[in-house]
């Protein structure tokens, strides 16, 4: 397994990785972390249950990755075990207790204490199991089954890979976010969803409440409160001349919601995302005023971590770096983050595109053999009306491949919907696993109306809801024929530079367009948004991507090395382009 560690990598390898409370926007006490060295072991797919460990991981990275000291790869015909003995606090007594997992990949089955308390298919999202009914007095054994088949086609897993190799990457198996205990009290608060409403100067608040009690809220504006109610389980509180949140301005209301002896902290944003028109095209508003996002892909891999960030600070440099750079907006490419990773991005001002988990085996029809791969940057040009109902094309064929890809799309909806930061959904992305994209898009718009949803990023538009999205690679960058939709460029740039001590691997780094100095990538940098992009804003552009964040593996294309040691163009370049990238031009 290749090594490169990030400057965090010391203060990850510690007794217990990634402390911080796990769910900013609902705070409870008391609550117990669980990361930390569990005992481990590999089995073939057979085995009922493990008669020994084989050593011990570092949870929450995964085997795969050097954070986890395995640096091991899953079969898909192995079986991955867990076990950690932990004991309750005193201050657990006479509580209920919830076991949460901020994300296990793919599937698994938790025991405690030999009991089966929790199922779970998907790889990316937070589920939990009240486990009261089978703890014990003393130490209590905890126990993870994991099925990770990674490469099987239907299942989503964004851009993982059993060997990674061009843009796939290494797999991530198991637990890869934090693993906590919370106790609460016999009638509890299980969720809430809050709907921030500008125009009427309101929050609506529904509330998922165990037992009956009694609900009320208080609401903050720093140490300042500004309201406060007898709640009904679905009600709205008033919020007259409410502060607005922005990138600009990321203004956080907090509050206290309490029900009977329950009590929670969280917080919420005023804000808006929609369409208006304005100089004679559709564009993207925020909080009723036309307002240019540019923005990065951000897949958000780490050189030593994989899919888990080594600490709190390393998902807050990301964010503040580019936030510093100029940009205001990042586009969450196919993975879904640990509920910190939002919770940054909605304190520090960053605007969030979230994409769906990819699935499927082919990534288009040339790589289906539909074209030769000679015309592989031609053919998302050539094929861009196909439509997208030949499932088995997609490798979508199964209806229960389908069932399966809805089902984790509502369940990442849900899990995300508080976030204020958040304001456009992407379902599918470059016909990776695309099926029925218009009635899915609209399915995402009613189950969400306040947010934008990009039905489609990059190729094979099926006139959905609600953005005309396209990539742009060694093409040019031009405006597309007026439509009604707003224009985005979704994807575009991905320009690169290899530093050869901050790579994965030198000998197969690549990307789309190679530059062998600092000097000469922020001059084609430059000149890339000079002569293409900022002229395409006066026919409509809306909202740029530019690709990326940061290398990935064998992906040189980074405005960061993998290890986040070297920025690779000039910032004041950068910032400079970004101050041109707005409507008033």
């Amino acid at each position: 397994m290749i090594t490169l560690k990030t400057r965090w990598a010391d203060e990850a390898m510690c007794d217990c990785p990634l402390p911080e409370y796990p769910r900013p926007q609902m705070v409870r006490d008391p609550w117990l972390n669980l990361n930390g060295m569990f005992d481990y072991a590999i089995t073939d797919e057979k085995t009922e249950w493990p008669a020994s460990f084989d050593g011990e991981i570092r949870v929450p990275f995964a085997p795969e990755s050097c954070l986890s000291g395995v640096c091991k790869k899953l079969r898909s015909d192995e079986r991955l075990w867990y076990r950690k003995v932990f004991t309750l606090p005193v201050s657990f007594t006479g509580k209920r207790v919830l076991l949460h997992f901020g994300a296990v990949d793919w599937q698994c089955k938790v025991y405690v204490n030999r009991k089966l308390v929790k199922e779970h298919t998907g790889g990316y999202c937070p589920f939990f199991a009240d486990i009261t009914g089978t703890l014990k007095e003393g130490e209590n054994e905890l126990v993870v089954w994991v099925y990770d088949p990674t490469d099987d086609g239907w299942q989503n897993r964004g851009k993982q890979a059993s060997h990674s190799h061009g843009f796939w990457y290494t797999g991530t198996s198991g637990i890869w976010q934090t693993v906590w205990l919370e106790a609460v009290p016999q009638a509890y608060i299980g969720g809430y969803r809050l709907t921030p409403d500008i125009d009427a100067e309101t929050l609506k608040i529904e509330t998922d409440c165990v037992g009956e009690s009694a609900l009320h809220v208080q609401v903050f504006a720093g140490e300042t409160q500004v309201a406060e109610k007898d709640l009904a389980p679905a009600d709205e509180i008033a919020l007259p001349g409410c502060r607005l949140w922005s990138p600009e301005d990321p203004f956080l209301y907090e509050f206290v919601l309490t029900y009977g002896e329950d009590s929670v902290r969280g917080y919420f944003g005023m804000r808006k995302f929609s369409i208006g028109e304005y100089d004679g095209y559709n564009r993207l508003f925020l909080n009723n005023k036309p307002y240019f996002q540019r923005g990065l892909l951000d897949q958000g891999y780490w050189s030593d971590g994989g899919l888990t960030p080594p600490t709190d600070e390393a998902m807050i440099y990301d964010i503040s770096k580019m936030k510093e750079l100029g940009f205001n907006m990042l586009r969450k490419h196919i993975k879904v983050e640990p509920a910190r990773w939002y919770y940054h991005c909605d304190r520090l001002g960053m605007i969030v595109w979230q994409d769906m988990v990819s699935g499927g085996k082919a990534l288009n029809p040339f790589h289906a053999g539909v074209v030769p791969n000679a015309i592989s940057f031609v053919s998302p040009l050539v094929y861009l009306s196909m439509k997208d109902d030949k499932y088995k094309l997609f490798h979508r064929d199964r209806i229960e491949w389908r069932t399966q890809f809805i089902e984790e799309l509502n369940e990442m909806m849900d899990a995300l919907y508080n976030v204020p930061s958040i304001g456009t959904w992407v379902p599918f992305n470059e016909g990776w696993g695309q099926f029925d994209a218009k009635r899915i898009g609209e399915m995402v718009k009613t189950r969400d109306p306040s947010r934008i949803v990009d039905h489609a990023s990059g190729w094979y538009d099926q006139m959905g809801p609600e953005l005309r999205s396209i990539h742009r690679y060694i093409w040019p960058v031009t405006a597309p024929k007026y439509d009604g939709r707003p224009f985005v460029l979704s994807e575009y740039g991905g320009y690169s530079q290899i530093y050869p001590d901050h790579v994965w691997n030198l000998k197969k780094s690549f990307g789309y367009q190679m530059y062998k100095s600092r000097e000469s990538l922020t001059k084609a940098y430059v000149k890339l948004h000079e002569h293409q992009v900022i002229p395409a804003i006066k026919k409509g552009l809306s909202a740029t991507v530019y690709t990326q964040v940061s290398d990935v593996e064998f992906e040189v294309n980074g405005l960061l090395t993998y290890d986040r040691a070297l920025v690779k163009l000039d910032e004041d370049a950068v910032k400079a382009v970004n101050e041109k990238l707005r409507y008033d031009i």
